[in-house]
């Protein structure tokens, strides 16, 4: 691959990025459309309602712009897999993980600030997460696409799980799958690294490491930097 191609596909991630963010701003032009044609703000009764249809509003922007990005890459089956690979864009795995970057950390922002139920969990499965029921995803997804979780299994606010890690000094990116079990709770700001596995039953501590491609047995509890079973 040229220089030039990949210098073209880094402007095609910029592009992709404000095409979608573009679409997801048309439902809320028609809402202040509709609002113009069937409301008469000369009456001052309607300046009153003002904050609530701001508040419509906003939550209408914030659910198309996510439901796209994740549409888009249901669609398109935008999804990237697990090994070691050089940090360019010219290799097609790392270039559909920048694509997933791109369209999904927005989302992602948005999911940490602003408590969406259900929609978060119909999100992350649109974007290939595989998600058991009556499960609580609370924390960061970093890869959701290489990220599964079973049945009523809870993730505690700031807990992070990696599916990617870099090494700058060697100039790749690691991917490894990450699989929580049924039953599990990780406690709140602990961090899960990639190719970690989680049997069923397992209790993670608040604020404990799992270093990458370790095992928790099933029915320990783990606590501590890195992660150790404790009794």
């Amino acid at each position: 691959m040229s220089q030039d191609d990949s210098i073209f596909r880094s402007i095609g991630l910029s592009l992709i990025s404000l095409v979608i963010l573009t679409i997801g701003f048309i439902p809320l032009v028609v809402y202040v459309k509709i609002l113009f044609i069937f409301f008469d703000f000369r009456n001052i009764l309607y300046w009153f309602l003002i904050p609530f249809f701001i508040a419509i509003g906003f939550m209408l922007t914030i659910v198309f712009q996510i439901l796209f990005s994740g549409l888009i890459i249901y669609i398109f089956h935008i999804v990237y897999e697990p090994g070691v690979y050089p940090y360019t864009i010219r290799e097609k795995n790392v270039f559909r993980w920048m694509l997933i970057c791109t369209l999904y950390t927005p989302a992602r922002k948005i999911m940490e600030i602003i408590p969406l139920g259900g929609l978060k969990n119909f999100y992350y499965k649109l974007l290939g997460m595989k998600i058991g029921e009556n499960t609580l995803v609370g924390g960061v997804v970093k890869d959701p696409c290489v990220t599964s979780f079973g049945s009523n299994t809870t993730i505690g606010e700031y807990a992070i799980i990696y599916g990617h890690i870099h090494d700058y000094s060697r100039g790749t990116i690691t991917i490894r799958r990450v699989n929580i079990g049924s039953n599990c709770i990780i406690g709140a700001g602990a961090i899960i690294m990639p190719g970690v596995t989680i049997q069923d039953n397992v209790i993670v501590a608040a604020g404990a490491v799992v270093p990458q491609n370790k095992v928790l047995e099933s029915g320990k509890i783990y606590a501590g930097i890195p992660a150790k079973p404790i009794i």
